[in-house]
């Protein structure tokens, strides 16, 4: 008998299970499609040693104290500010668009004063703010959007930017000074030991076992339980009642190269010709010494893994449809990106998940009666708590 079943091994699905186990003894059992725990965050050393993210770069920053303390339970840090450039023009200057980004792309030499008045000089007036066109002309005038952001949009999104939301480009600042980090908050760091070794830490308990290569529709009639929380694509979790939740999806191709370093940034975005969007060197994150370096392209794409919620307004009245029948669902906990269809930064999504096990916690004691039948024929749960072969589906 478990008290939850959590579906997903990501940020949500684990910080919720360490909650429950660790805080409340809670038995937990949390399965995973995957062959792998950390969901998008999984890391791992490739053939020739280099620890790599599988799923592209990610950067842990956050504002919030308590996100940064939680997770500091489970790993030491690095201190690492993000820092990116833009291959524009064949010149490779600062992004976010900042004071040098201006004097090297136009051959100027403007103080902070100056180029103020020169984004003042260059921005449209747009009445009504609304799309991701109408926020960055607003700002930075129509030669700069074409050269950062409309064709890089285009390429990750699919659509122009005049076709999404004004969120899509509100994430990304101007600046008037000479600032070249890429975020700005208070805590800015990456797991000294890489992501999958927090995670493993994070579910390292008695009260957790993990079932990979495991679809949750697999096991849900053997294996009885009390409560889910469900951290994968909400509409899948009522079979596209409505239809399909419209994603973005990448596809990443990773090189190992012979030679030391290869980028002058951790990341280069490539916002007009070529069929990526960026590229990413994994020791600059990482601080690994190594004498090979290892890189990843990332390619958008329409189908696959799905990554980006696609931000429009029609697509947030489908989710909506969805979101009703998940808050009537009895028993049934939905929290994470793909869970609540919004693109959440990773402390987000653990802040989120904090927040749910409060809620759980603060309820009642949960009735006694299982939600499935205990009766599991002749296989016994523990044998069951071992990663599948997939091919043995």
């Amino acid at each position: 008998m478990f008290d939850y079943l959590i579906v997903g091994a990501g940020f949500a699905g684990s910080v919720l299970a360490e909650r429950l186990a660790t805080r409340s003894n809670k038995k937990v059992l949390v399965v995973d499609k995957r062959n792998h725990i950390a969901g998008n965050a999984y890391d791992h050393y490739n053939e020739d040693g280099i620890l790599v993210h599988k799923y592209g770069p990610h950067i842990f920053h956050t504002n919030s104290k308590d996100v940064f303390e939680y997770l500091s339970d489970f790993t030491d840090w690095r201190p690492y500010e993000h820092r990116v450039l833009a291959s524009v023009d064949g010149q490779m200057v600062p992004m976010p668009i900042n004071l040098d980004t201006i004097n090297k792309l136009y051959g100027l030499k403007l103080n902070s004063f100056e180029v103020e008045e020169f984004f003042a000089s260059v921005a449209e007036a747009v009445p009504v703010i609304r799309t991701s066109e109408d926020v960055v002309v607003s700002k930075v005038g129509r030669e700069l959007y074409e050269k950062f952001f409309r064709n890089y949009t285009r390429k990750q999104w699919g659509m122009d930017p005049s076709e999404l939301d004004k969120s899509v480009t509100s994430r990304v600042p101007t600046r008037t000074n000479r600032d070249d980090r890429y975020f700005t908050d208070t805590y800015q760091a990456m797991p000294l030991h890489g992501y999958t070794r927090m995670f493993e830490r994070l579910l390292d308990h008695p009260n957790i076992k993990v079932m990979l290569n495991t679809d949750y529709h697999d096991i849900i009639d053997f294996i009885p339980f009390k409560e889910m929380i469900f951290t994968g694509p909400v509409d899948e979790f009522f079979d596209f009642q409505y239809g399909k939740l419209p994603y973005r999806s990448l596809e990443f191709k990773h090189e190992t190269l012979n030679t030391e370093n290869y980028l002058a940034a951790p990341v280069v975005n490539y916002p007009n010709d070529n069929l990526y969007t960026r590229i990413t060197e994994f020791k600059a994150l990482t601080g690994q010494q190594h004498p090979k370096t290892a890189i990843v392209y990332e390619y958008p794409k329409a189908e696959g893994d799905p990554y980006y919620p696609v931000p429009r307004l029609e697509n947030a009245e489908l989710y909506n449809k969805y979101k009703k029948l998940a808050d009537e669902t009895p028993n049934v906990h939905f929290v994470g990106r793909l869970a609540t269809y919004k693109y959440y930064n990773m402390d987000q999504v653990v802040a989120q998940a904090l927040t749910l096990y409060k809620k759980l916690t603060a309820t009642p004691e949960m009735a006694d009666k299982p939600k499935k039948p205990a009766i599991i024929g002749s296989t016994s749960i523990m044998e069951k708590l071992v990663p599948r072969d997939p091919a043995k589906k």
